[in-house]
């Protein structure tokens, strides 16, 4: 058998890290499973189980589940009694049950895996646009990037950002708190949720839902049908950059969507034209660097993560897209998309969040 020789003198590190996110990735598909198979779920209802329970309660088949189970064992999420492995019992621990299974909790991840997979998906795709200079549609990224992207963000549609944030935003804020019957224009809607959210929040309000995934704006209307909104909820599957109207809405909102966008200025210049006078235009985006410094910090690497592998191939769909913006939008960036689309400037809004930052367009 062939030696297997140490690294060299500095690599060390750099094996061990890739090693270790090799060992993460196995773990984050495993979640994946866990939440897609509703595994999570039914031991946090129903209970710690055997293999054959678990299989019995989702639907699955038991050597499958007896694999995860043992690997979730084995990685430390989930708990296991001493026994065979037929009897064997396993357990989700009460405090990870708001990670991994509380659709409303602001520490809900389990998305997350759902989004990685979307981008593994379309590995193939990727790889060829990086050759080509082409790009790869939201839409390829299938059911994994829409819900993932969607249950990502909804505890804080549901949450913070309807309790607090857009309450504080001037010019609009004292508004809603005051009840006004306002008309809201939400670009870049995906499933929907900030809309349904922020109906759901201020009675008094209408909210116009706009994408161009069709398949997300189905699902968005049968939520808010659902949900008893559909008659101040309205969802349109076309191109932000195309929602008609002028001088229409109160607030035109759109929620970490720009950077996705092959059009940003043409979103920026509708989103313009669409608000009423004295109305407020609000763009949230991630919480990036002010500058470019590397190495970066944990934030900073994930954006970049997203950026190559999703976001930048995203905005690069459209023939001869100028914009190629990717997830690190900066200041800058967005300050010279808002001038060219005929705004005046960019307020940075004094909103905190880990993750977002809150732009008026005035």
């Amino acid at each position: 058998m062939t030696a297997v020789e140490a690294p060299a003198p500095g690599a060390e590190a750099l094996v061990d890290r890739i090693v270790e996110s090799v060992v993460g990735t196995m773990d984050l598909f495993g979640i994946y499973l866990g939440h897609r198979l509703g595994y999570y779920r039914a031991l946090a209802d129903g209970g710690p189980a055997t293999s054959a329970e678990l299989a019995s309660r989702t639907g699955t088949a038991e050597r499958y589940a007896r694999e995860w189970l043992e690997q979730q064992a084995v990685t430390g999420i989930l708990e296991a009694t001493p026994g065979d492995a037929a009897s064997r019992c396993y357990s989700l621990p009460e405090t990870f049950v708001e990670v991994l299974v509380d659709e409303m909790s602001a520490a809900f991840l389990a998305p997350m895996a759902q989004m990685a997979a979307a981008c593994f998906r379309v590995g193939p795709e990727v790889v060829e646009a990086f050759r080509t200079g082409g790009g790869v549609s939201r839409e390829a990224f299938g059911d994994d990037g829409r819900e993932g992207q969607a249950a990502i963000n909804r505890p804080y549609f549901g949450g913070a950002l309807v309790s607090d944030d857009l309450p504080s935003i001037p010019g609009i804020g004292e508004r809603l708190r005051a009840g006004e019957a306002l008309t809201i224009a939400d670009v870049g809607c995906g499933l929907g949720w900030s809309s349904i959210e922020i109906a759901r929040a201020f009675p008094s309000v209408r909210v116009d839902g706009f994408d161009l995934d069709t398949a997300s704006i189905v699902r968005a209307r049968t939520q808010a049908e659902g949900d008893g909104l559909d008659d101040r909820v309205a969802f349109f599957d076309i191109d932000a950059a195309a929602a008609p109207g002028a001088g229409t809405y109160d607030l035109v909102t759109a929620f970490e969507c720009i950077h996705d966008m092959p059009n940003p200025v043409e979103v920026l210049a509708t989103m313009r034209r669409v608000a009423a006078p004295g109305g407020t235009v609000v763009v949230m985006d991630e919480r990036v660097a002010d500058e470019f410094a590397a190495p970066g910090d944990l934030v900073e690497r994930m954006m970049y993560g997203w950026s190559i592998a999703c976001c930048l191939p995203a905005g690069m769909t459209a023939d001869g897209s100028s914009a190629a913006t990717g997830t690190v939008m900066r200041l800058p960036v967005l300050e010279a998309y808002a001038k060219q689309a005929g705004f005046a400037g960019v307020e940075v809004l004094d909103i905190e969040n880990d993750f977002f930052r809150f732009y008026r367009l005035v």
